[in-house]
C-alpha cells in the first residue's frame, strides 16, 4: 500500500520509518502541503497522510476522488481542516488520531502558563546579558487561583488533573460533564458564569462552528481584567484582532498561544530569513506579555510514536475491510 504524507518534517519520517514493522508499507514524503495545487502529487496512491493545516476542502477530496484514493489518514486529533460530506459524497474514508498523548499538550499549557508568570523566558535572556536585576519578574502563586477550562476532553481532563495538583480551583465548560472530574472537584458551570471568575483560562475545546471565535469582543468583555489566557486547541477558537484589543487595553494580562488562526503559511517553516506580512502576529509579537509557539504542544517523543503508531492501525483496519475504530463520519 503506497502511502503519500503531506507537511512532513524531517521527525515524520523518522517516527513513521521507526514504528513500521510492516513491508506493505511503502512511503513518499512530500514536504509540500496539501493545497488544490499539490494534490496531483497523491497520484498513484492508495491513501494520503496530513496534517493540522492541510487542506482538504471539497475541491482537495473531488480531486482525490479522480486520482482513485480511497482514504484521508490525519495524523492529528483535529478535523475542521477537512469537508467531511464532501468526503462521504466521494466515498473516501477519513481516519484520525484522536488521543496521541494528552499528557503531551496539557503539560505545554502548563509551561506556558509557568513562563508567562514567572517570566523564565526574560529571566534568561537577562542572565544572558549580565543582567541579574529582579525588577519587572514578579509574578504570583498558582496556589488556590481559579483556572477555567473550555473543554474536558482528553487533554482537557489531564490539564485539571495537573492545575488540580498546584492546588488550584478549577471551573470546567464542557456540553459532556465528567462525573470523574467533579469528584475532583472540578466545578460544571456555564461559559458566562466561569469568564467572570477565572485568572487563567485555558482552551481545549476543538473547532467547529460552535466554538469558532469563542473568544471575541464580548466573551473578552465578560473577563476578569487582567486575566491569562491560553490557547492550545486550535487557532480558529480565539479571534486574534479582539485579542490585541484586549492586551492594549489591559483586559487580558497575559496572553499564551500554541496555535494561530493563519498559522498555516507560517508554522512548521524558518522563516528567519525573511519578513512576515502577516501583521496580526506580527503585532502580537511585540507585546511583552505574549508567549507564541508555534503548534508545539503535541511534540513529545511520545506522542510522535503514538501518532505512528494509531495511525498504522488506522490503515490496517481500512485495508482489512473493517469500520476504523478512529474513523471521522459528518455527525461527529
Amino acid at each position: 500500500m503506497k502511502i503519500t504524507f503531506f507537511s512532513t518534517q524531517p521527525y515524520d519520517r523518522e517516527s513513521f520509518t521507526k514504528y513500521c514493522a510492516d513491508t506493505c508499507f511503502e512511503f513518499v514524503f512530500l514536504e509540500e502541503k496539501l493545497t488544490e495545487r499539490t494534490v496531483f502529487l497523491a497520484d498513484g496512491s492508495d491513501a494520503v497522510c496530513v496534517f493540522v493545516n492541510d487542506c482538504l476542502n471539497e475541491a482537495v477530496i473531488r480531486q482525490l476522488a479522480r486520482l482513485n484514493i480511497p482514504l484521508i489518514a490525519l495524523r492529528c486529533a483535529g478535523f475542521n481542516n477537512v469537508d467531511l460530506k464532501a468526503a462521504q459524497i466521494c466515498n473516501i474514508r477519513v481516519v484520525r488520531v484522536p488521543a496521541y498523548s494528552p499528557h503531551a499538550v496539557a503539560e505545554h499549557a502548563l509551561a506556558m502558563i509557568m513562563a508567562l508568570n514567572r517570566k523564565t523566558h526574560k529571566a534568561y535572556n537577562r542572565i544572558r546579558e549580565q543582567n541579574f536585576s529582579l525588577n519587572g519578574l514578579l509574578g504570583f502563586d498558582l496556589y488556590k487561583k481559579t483556572v477555567g477550562v473550555i473543554g474536558t476532553g482528553h487533554i482537557g481532563e489531564v490539564f485539571c488533573r495537573i492545575m488540580h495538583g498546584l492546588g488550584c480551583n478549577i471551573l470546567a465548560y464542557d456540553p459532556v460533564k465528567k462525573p470523574e472530574m467533579e469528584k475532583m472537584s472540578v466545578s460544571y458551570v456555564a461559559v458566562n458564569t466561569l469568564l467572570p471568575q477565572c485568572d487563567i483560562l485555558s482552551l481545549h475545546c476543538p473547532l467547529n462552528e460552535k466554538t469558532r471565535y469563542l473568544i471575541n469582543n464580548e466573551t473578552i468583555a465578560q473577563m476578569k481584567t487582567g486575566v491569562m489566557l491560553i490557547n492550545t486547541g486550535r487557532g480558529g477558537l480565539v479571534d486574534t484582532r479582539a485579542v490585541i484589543a484586549g492586551l492594549k487595553s489591559g483586559k487580558i494580562g497575559y496572553l499564551g498561544i500554541d496555535v494561530y488562526e493563519q498559522e498555516e503559511d507560517l508554522f512548521f517553516r524558518n522563516l528567519s530569513d525573511q519578513i512576515i506580512l502577516d501583521d496580526t502576529i506580527a503585532r502580537l509579537m511585540t507585546f511583552p506579555n505574549v508567549l507564541i509557539t508555534a503548534h508545539q504542544g503535541f511534540f513529545t517523543q511520545e506522542a510522535l510514536g503514538q501518532i505512528a503508531l494509531t495511525t498504522f492501525d488506522n490503515v490496517k483496519q481500512f485495508l482489512a475491510g473493517e469500520i476504523p475504530v478512529n474513523e471521522v463520519k459528518v455527525d461527529d
